[in-house]
């Protein structure tokens, strides 16, 4: 190699060097600037529910903390698949996200095809919380005190399946109750609804005797004598209701069935983006109004890292996949 094809390859590798540095100057100047004008956050349910109900309770403290307005837009439908079609096909600069639900993870179990790819079209930026499910009967259900009365009274009973109210279909209540069956070697019996609130209000007249239900929505008519706990369904005991055993501890270990919420950001959004957006929902969290006000819905608050969510996320749809396999469970 000659002394002026030296220098020649030299020159090229200090100016490739020097461009690519101002293009890391130029994209860092540019996130830094973020955000400067409203961001969207796509809630997959319809308003009134529980996860638009957590949106509306962050988005004054998130907005703060970001100096932008919050803005909230409802895409309901489809077990959150509408909204996060929205998402998934939106523009990856931090100003669209998505506020979702344990169907995130389950869908894939549930679906063979799907207008988006769940881990490769969406970049995770926070778990937010979670919340038990709880196991819960009609008050005049007086055979069942126990997880352990629940399984007796079922394998004594062969012919004659227990009954367990869900959403419908595909639900997290449905999938839960599979989990136990699965787990505990029993056969209770799924009846489907056409949603949550009709579910519970025939365990509550006694149509229906047993549902696994989220804690948020089955708390109040706990505490009014209308539903009976028998045992929640996180890994730990809930602080809404600590003399309550969990299911795992009840003669069931390993069962675990939450209804989480978290953020998810298109694919491909940068990463100081995402962390940006990740450190300031940390905090929206642990700000106390926050706080008390998701703590008094029975959610476990978490704030996790993006890193961590997706762990998160990975473990949750392997977990409903190897359920819905076992247990036959398609909406197809």
């Amino acid at each position: 190699m000659t002394f002026f094809t030296r220098l020649h390859s030299t020159v090229m590798r200090r100016c490739a060097a020097l461009a690519l540095s101002v293009l890391a100057l130029g994209s860092g100047a540019a996130h830094a600037g973020y955000p400067d004008h409203p961001i969207t956050v796509i809630v997959t349910y319809p308003p009134g529910g529980t996860v638009d109900a957590v949106a509306r309770i962050i988005a004054p403290t998130l907005s703060a903390k970001l100096g932008q307005p919050i803005v909230i837009e409802n895409r309901g439908g489809a077990g959150g698949m509408i909204g996060g079609s929205v998402v998934a096909h939106s523009k990856p600069d931090g100003y669209t996200l998505m506020l979702d639900a344990s169907n995130y993870a389950q869908n894939p179990a549930l679906h063979s095809k799907m207008p988006f790819d769940t881990l490769a079209d969406f970049t995770p930026v926070s778990l937010l919380i979670r919340v038990p499910n709880v196991l819960v009967v009609t008050p005049g259900f007086d055979k069942v005190h126990t997880v352990a009365d629940l399984i007796k009274l079922d394998k004594a009973n062969p012919g004659k399946p227990i009954s367990f109210a869900s959403a419908g279909p595909g639900s997290a209540q449905h999938l839960a109750g599979e989990l136990f069956n699965q787990l505990a070697g029993t056969h209770l019996q799924h009846i489907a609804y056409k949603g949550g609130g009709p579910a519970m209000i025939d365990v509550m007249s006694g149509q229906v005797p047993v549902m696994f239900a989220s804690l948020g929505s089955a708390w109040p008519h706990i505490k009014d004598g209308k539903l009976r706990a028998i045992a929640v369904g996180g890994t730990v005991r809930s602080p809404t209701m600590p003399d309550l055993p969990t299911i795992a501890e009840s003669g069931v270990p390993g069962f675990a069935s939450y209804e989480w919420n978290a953020v998810f950001a298109p694919a491909g959004t940068p990463a100081p983006i995402v962390n940006r957006l990740s450190k300031a929902l940390a905090e929206t969290m642990k700000t106390p109004s926050v706080a008390q006000a998701l703590t008094g819905m029975g959610a476990e608050i978490i704030a996790s890292s993006p890193a961590d969510l997706d762990k998160f996320r990975r473990a949750e749809i392997e977990k409903w996949q190897k359920l819905a396999r076992k247990a036959h469970i398609s909406l197809d």
